[in-house]
């Protein structure tokens, strides 16, 4: 479990910031335009890209690419779980107006519940999540190649 705790942390620190813009963004009604979201991913990297780094400090020259890949993981992971979760407290219980204003036509057209957005919501977290950090232990891997 010690060698979880650092991303953890991150992961709770990311979730935290993802959940406040998500509030700062309900304060001006801009929660319910989509393309706000693209914000998260940027967050998220963030969270990632200090989690690794954190990681490979503390590590020193023992530093690898599982270590590395699994603290971004564990990061990214939390951080949309925690969300998600959130996310669902707020559609369902905070602001019962905020699903049928999100998207009109998606629930009037093809019958689906809210199950399937914050499986969505999930998914694109997830994806995101394994993209950046497979992106980011590019940078902090130790060549290979001889000098």
């Amino acid at each position: 479990m010690k060698k979880f705790t650092l991303p953890i942390r991150f992961g709770i620190a990311t979730s935290g910031c993802l959940i406040a813009y998500f509030l700062v963004l309900s304060l001006f009604n801009l929660h319910v335009n989509g393309f706000y979201s693209l914000f998260n991913s940027i967050i998220t990297g963030f969270g990632i890209y200090e989690a690794i780094k954190f990681t490979k400090v503390l590590k020193g020259k023992t530093f690898n690419y599982r270590q590395g890949f699994a603290a971004g993981i564990t990061t990214g992971f939390l951080a949309t779980l925690i969300f998600t979760i959130f996310f669902a407290f707020y559609a369902t219980e905070i602001n019962i107006d905020f699903l049928p204003e999100l998207s009109k036509v998606w629930f009037k057209e093809y019958h689906t519940g809210e199950g399937l957005l914050f499986f969505t919501v999930a998914i694109m977290g997830f994806a995101t999540t394994v993209v950046l950090t497979l992106a980011f232990m590019q940078l902090f891997k130790s060549s290979n190649n001889l000098k």
